[in-house]
């Protein structure tokens, strides 16, 4: 059996007596100035346990120092998952800005074509192109009949001539292309004023070309000179004037006995974004028409 009676305690004599010696320890230290007698004892004591605190310190440390590491790590991650946001959306500014450059640049070129022409326009997105599978060159635009389009109306851009309106609903319409193999459009030279039908080879791009028939068979093109719309009665589907494109090259055939030339035209359908669809001066719309004479009528306005 354990004995439930306390241990020995140190008396009261022995605590007294430990801190007398204390305080005279600390007299004894505080007297002896720069000089104190204890410092033999102090400096014996520093060279004994100074290097085991450093290896103390060294060994703990690394341990010590964990905190401030998960601390700095995620203070890391959530500055570069900041700086990656700021950077996407400077990215997309960037990209916007771009993109609102260029449509400004072709709208003042609308404007400018309107002025030169003297033909009312529409301006359009083009939003979808038609399927490679259809085997027609076809785009889409974002403006109907609510907007004054309709069928058989030139659409053209800054460059010149993009097509004709094939077919229009309300809110959108259907661009037959240029360069459709199904076109065919009056041209007539800048230089001889002699007039041919052009008719599109289905390609877009870099490859877009257009052969061109002259109607009188002696004519002959030269290389280099323009080409401009040679108009439709009443103005449908095509207007008058309208730059088409460039000679590239001409060739000629006995059996035929004609000179043919192909034609780079001036329009990149491959990059088509903001185009103009030509109407009357009095259309009623319900966006703003570019008027010839620079300035746009209000929406919805006559």
């Amino acid at each position: 059996m354990r004995s439930s009676t306390p241990g020995p305690r140190p008396s009261r004599a022995v605590l007294v007596g430990l801190l007398l010696a204390s305080f005279a320890v600390i007299t004894l230290d505080a007297r002896g100035g720069e000089r104190s007698p204890l410092d033999p004892v102090r400096a014996a004591a520093g060279d004994v346990f100074g290097p085991v605190e450093n290896t103390a310190a060294t060994a703990v440390r690394p341990f010590a120092a964990v905190p401030d590491h998960f601390r700095t790590t995620d203070r890391l991650r959530r500055d570069v998952a900041r700086l990656k946001a700021q950077n996407s959306r400077l990215q997309s500014r960037l990209a916007g800005a771009a993109l609102d450059r260029n449509r400004a640049a072709e709208l003042d070129g609308l404007l400018a074509r309107s002025t030169s022409t003297g033909y009312a326009l529409v301006p359009a997105r083009v939003v979808a192109m038609g399927p490679a599978q259809s085997f027609s060159r076809t785009v889409t635009i974002d403006a109907g009949t609510t907007s004054g389009v309709h069928a058989d109306m030139t659409v053209l851009n800054n460059d010149g001539l993009v097509g004709r309106v094939l077919r229009a609903d309300r809110s959108t319409a259907t661009v037959l292309l240029l360069v459709d193999q199904e076109s065919v459009v009056g041209g007539r030279l800048g230089s001889s004023m002699e007039v041919g039908f052009l008719r599109g080879r289905g390609e877009v791009g870099d490859q877009a070309r257009l052969d061109l028939d002259l109607v009188d068979a002696s004519a002959t093109a030269a290389q280099g000179d323009t080409l401009v719309t040679w108009g439709s009665k009443n103005g449908r589907p095509y207007v008058a004037g309208i730059p088409i494109g460039r000679v590239g090259a001409v060739y000629s055939t006995p059996r035929e006995q004609s000179t043919r030339a192909v034609i780079t035209p001036y329009v990149d359908f491959s990059a088509l974004d903001l185009v103009g669809v030509v109407v009357d001066k009095h259309t009623r719309s319900d966006r703003t028409v570019i008027r010839a004479d620079g300035g746009s009528t209000n929406r919805g306005g006559r």
